[in-house]
């Protein structure tokens, strides 16, 4: 027997990661639906409140499982991926739920008076594109078999932060056009950078995926 056969059968490939990583996408996925909600909820001061506070629930335990995969991937000798493909997917994924979060609680924070529709449709960008990956971190147990899919899932992720992008020039222009309020204004521009944020966020988790794709399938 191969050395290298012999090690592998004394230390497996744990698969610990991929529910890990499946659950950090799901926790992604809840979070956007979250999202999406809060910006069709006509600004209803108490529901507002309720979304932006289960959103900060769910970013909370997706520090949580990125702390537990952060610690599998120093207790575990091989890996299914590389170390740093792992760690950057994890990475990724609760960088775009942060960021997810800070929308919200942007939206609690400042209390605009009105959710221009631009918000309302990023956020159905960001609902989308989250449950794209959240369909591709669901095939990595079956990489092999199922790269042609995730790549599916990748390339609609890029559309949609590019169609997240048109939104967000057209929605900050009509912002700077209207005679709202100068505050009022300043808070809705940063709402709206913390979405596009988002959109961006989502595309760079499909990137890693890409990248995984590439190496693996």
């Amino acid at each position: 027997m191969k050395f290298n056969s012999l090690l592998s059968s004394f230390t497996p490939k744990d698969g610990k990661f991929f529910p890990l990583l499946e659950e950090t996408s799901d926790i992604l996925d809840k979070s956007a639906i979250l999202l999406e909600e809060l910006f069709s909820s006509d600004n209803d001061k108490n529901r507002v409140k309720d979304l932006c506070k289960a959103i900060k629930s769910e970013e909370t335990r997706g520090d949580k499982v990125t702390g537990l995969i952060y610690k599998e991937l120093n207790d575990t000798f091989i890996t299914p991926f590389d170390r740093e493909d792992i760690s950057a997917l994890a990475d990724e994924m609760d960088d775009a739920i942060d960021v997810i979060n800070r929308a919200a609680q942007k939206v609690m924070l400042f209390s605009p008076e009105i959710l221009p529709p631009a918000t309302a449709q990023l956020a159905q960008i960001i609902r989308k594109g989250a449950a794209e990956v959240r369909a591709a971190a669901h095939k990595l147990t079956t990489v092999k078999k199922s790269g042609e899919q995730v790549i599916a899932h990748v390339k609609k992720i890029k559309q949609l932060e590019e169609e997240a992008d048109g939104v967000y020039e057209k929605g900050t222009s009509g912002l700077f056009k209207s005679e709202m309020r100068t505050l009022e204004l300043m808070k809705l521009k940063e709402i709206i950078q913390e979405l596009e944020k988002s959109a961006n966020k989502i595309n760079n988790v499909g990137k890693i995926l890409k990248t995984i794709i590439v190496k693996y399938a």
